[in-house]
């Protein structure tokens, strides 16, 4: 068994960490790499593959694929910024025009794959309600009464 693959359930099945991120960066079921992960919305994960039947709506991404992608996004915009000041002079409204769009458009492209890879990662490592266990964090919590009183 390599690094990035873990034993399922069963002893045969194995889940390939670098197939199911691939499989969810391209929106489809990190299992079966077929069914479509996103439905109704535009960020919302499907309660189940179409294809074969995988419960995925029990990620907990959170918000990890914004930071991400606001990461990604930073980064390639300062640079190319960065770029053009030294290559051109350009007018202020020419700045105005061009960063907040390529700003805008590139997060919107990135949303998506970015957080099936997620899913797809959460999945493959059997995080959150992906483990057919349970997730120890995911049961409620029991408040114990204090024992004495403080003065």
């Amino acid at each position: 068994m390599s690094h990035f693959e873990l034993s399922a359930s069963g002893p045969d099945e194995q889940r390939d960490v670098v197939s199911a991120m691939r499989r969810g960066a391209t929106c489809h079921c990190p299992h079966c790499g077929e069914g479509k992960l996103f439905g109704g919305g535009f960020l919302t994960a499907v309660h189940t593959c179409s294809a074969c039947g995988e419960q995925l709506d029990l990620h907990r991404a959170d918000d990890l694929p914004a930071y991400v992608v606001v990461a990604i996004v930073g980064h390639v915009v300062v640079a190319l910024n960065l770029m053009m000041e030294r290559a051109a002079e350009w007018p202020l409204w020419v700045h105005f025009a061009i960063w907040p769009a390529l700003a805008l458009t590139l997060t919107m492209l990135l949303l998506r794959p970015v957080k099936g890879a997620l899913i797809g990662y959460q999945w493959a490592l059997r995080m959150h309600g992906f483990d057919p266990d349970g997730d120890i964090h995911a049961g409620p919590v029991t408040v114990l009464p204090p024992t004495e009183k403080l003065p």
